[in-house]
């Protein structure tokens, strides 16, 4: 027969939530975990019910503060953007200026390098010039004596060879009969009239005249030959014949 005090303990084990073979009047042993509904936050006292709201306010003011320090920064940085840097200005100033004196002296300088281009040029056209003018005598020499067929043998080999390489040089010879008569290269020192020639017209070369390049170094002698007025007319064109006519 059973012990009434040893059953009675027994049945009160069984009816608590949880008990093990290991516990002991309904009190867990180490290393068994008290229930969750009985568990506290740690710190927690008697005067805890005050301890949360004072963190949630510490929470609310940080958040608010640097919601404001957010806004400031956006706020000073738009401000920032829309400044003007004087130093900036003055940089950009001193750029402007350096470069449009950049230019300047750029443009100066091209300009200088033409014109002395072209005094070079005209410098050696004139020297050439005046060279192939001192000569031009010798040249009218060696027309007479070609002309009276006095120019033969090694002379009229020297002779052409200084014609040619004058020529190449630039100078040209100019005045020839039947030329229109132009009194800026030509010099006339005869005129008659002919009513063959329809206006002034070169018909006699004294002395040829000479240019080198677009300078005129000397002008042609010539005598010219003017219309007198009286040069036949074209005739008119007739008139074909009706087709019924015999």
């Amino acid at each position: 027969m059973q012990d009434p005090v040893v059953g009675r303990e027994n049945a009160d084990a069984t009816d608590v939530p949880g008990a093990t073979d290991s516990s002991v009047g309904g009190v867990p042993t180490s290393g068994q975990d008290a229930p969750q509904g009985t568990a506290q936050p740690d710190g927690a006292t008697d005067g805890g019910d005050t301890a949360a709201p004072d963190g949630a306010q510490t929470i609310a003011g940080e958040a608010r503060a640097a919601e404001s320090a957010a806004a400031a920064s956006a706020a000073n940085g738009a401000a920032a953007d829309g400044a003007v840097d004087p130093e900036l200005e003055r940089v950009r100033a001193e750029l402007a200026e350096r470069t449009a004196d950049l230019q300047r002296v750029s443009a100066e300088f091209t300009n200088y390098r033409r014109r002395t281009e072209r005094e070079r040029e005209s410098t050696v056209a004139g020297a050439k010039a005046s060279v192939a003018g001192e000569l031009l005598t010798v040249l009218d020499d060696v027309e007479r004596a070609q002309n009276h067929g006095d120019l033969t043998g090694p002379f009229k080999v020297v002779a052409d060879r200084l014609s040619e390489t004058l020529q190449r040089a630039g100078l040209e010879p100019f005045g020839a009969e039947g030329d229109a008569f132009d009194p800026s290269v030509h010099e006339a020192v005869a005129h008659e009239t002919s009513s063959e020639v329809s206006g002034p017209t070169v018909t006699t070369v004294m002395r040829r005249g000479y240019r080198f390049g677009d300078r005129v170094l000397r002008a042609a002698m010539v005598g010219v030959t003017d219309s007198d007025g009286s040069a036949p007319a074209s005739p008119a064109p007739t008139e074909p014949a009706d087709a019924g006519t015999s």
